[in-house]
This record gives structure tokens, sequence and C-alpha cells, in this order.
């Protein structure tokens, strides 16, 4: 099973990124497997650490996606790191192991602190539609258009019925950027 989660890593020099990341749970560890290349990848490969966000703000993922990736942050204590402000519980990782492959390495990460916020009320319909967009979109580059387009028109529905103002502004930056890259697509062809 995959979950959704937005992860944050810090480059050597201090520097943040934020990434939407599926991951698994194995046990005590969490993998994860960036694609290559990834800023996530080599901020963990050269520290070690990460910071999994759990959150219901879907704008972060689909802001990720789209060039947004200014989000607020606060910094650990006690841990190289920072978690978003809307997480609703973070997990401090340690890398245990890294397993190298040609696209999607697997990170093996070790739990070193878990830490709630708030309560986890539950997702709508419509925040897990603008998950799947954001998946979509992320690959754009790799699906058909008629996958994306037949995909995104069925999501909608949970949209129309759902969506409060958060999801709907996420929503309007993944549509855009489809509509965008398929109109670059066009005017390439």
């Amino acid at each position: 099973m995959i979950f959704e989660t937005i992860v944050t890593t810090l480059s050597p020099d201090g520097e943040l990124h934020l990434a939407p990341m599926g991951i698994r749970y194995e046990g005590h560890e969490v993998l994860m497997m960036p694609f290559k290349p990834s800023r996530t990848l080599d901020n963990v490969l050269a520290t070690g650490k990460a910071v999994l966000n759990l959150t219901t703000d879907v704008r972060v993922f689909a802001g990720c996606v789209t060039g947004r990736r200014e989000w607020p942050t606060i910094a650990l204590d006690g841990f190289a790191g920072r978690r978003l402000a809307s997480a609703l519980t973070h997990v401090e990782l340690e890398l245990v192991k890294p397993q190298d492959h040609d696209v999607r390495p697997i990170l093996h990460m070790r739990r070193v602190g878990e830490h709630a916020h708030a309560a986890f009320p539950g997702f709508n319909r419509a925040q897990a539609a603008v998950i799947e967009g954001a998946v979509l979109v992320s690959r754009l580059s790799m699906l058909p258009r008629e996958k994306v387009d037949a995909e995104m028109l069925y999501l909608q529905i949970a949209i129309d019925k759902t969506a409060g103002p958060h999801e709907l502004e996420a929503w309007e930056w993944l549509t855009d950027a489809a509509d965008r890259f398929h109109a670059a697509q066009e005017a390439r062809a």
C-alpha cells in the first residue's frame, strides 16, 4: 500500500526542498522511492535525513507539482529538518540503507521521532481527487493525453460535489498546468 505524503529535506547547505511522494511502511521503516534525478534523493543521500509530513492541505501537493513550492515550515527541535506548518503529524526519518536503481532507488528510512500537531479529520472526495490529479500532472510527459484527459474529467465529479475553497484553488492550478503542457505539446507538433 502506498501513502501520499509531502517529504521535506534540506540540502547540505540548508536549502529546503518539498516534494509530494508516495511512501510505503514496512515494519518500523518508511520506504521512499524518489525518481532519478531528484533533489529529494540528492538531499537524503547527502544528509541522511528527511521529514515526512502528513497534511490534509492538498494545495501543497498541487502546488509542488505546479511550481508553487513556498509553503510555511517550522524548524524542528533536536532534528536537522523542517516540517510543514500545516502538517497534522510529522515523522523525522534517518536513512538506514539506500538501495540503488536506475530509475527509482529505494531509501530505507528509520523513524526517529513522530509528533502529532492536530487530529486527522479524514479526507473528503475532492481532497483525494486533487492528490490523484497532482500525480497525473507530475507525469504529463509519461502518460498519453487521452488518459490524462479522461481521468481528470472523472476526478472533476468529486471536485464539483465536495470541494471547498482550498481544493478548488488546487484543482485550478492542476488543470491550468495540464492545459499549458498540452498547448505547448501541440505548438511543437
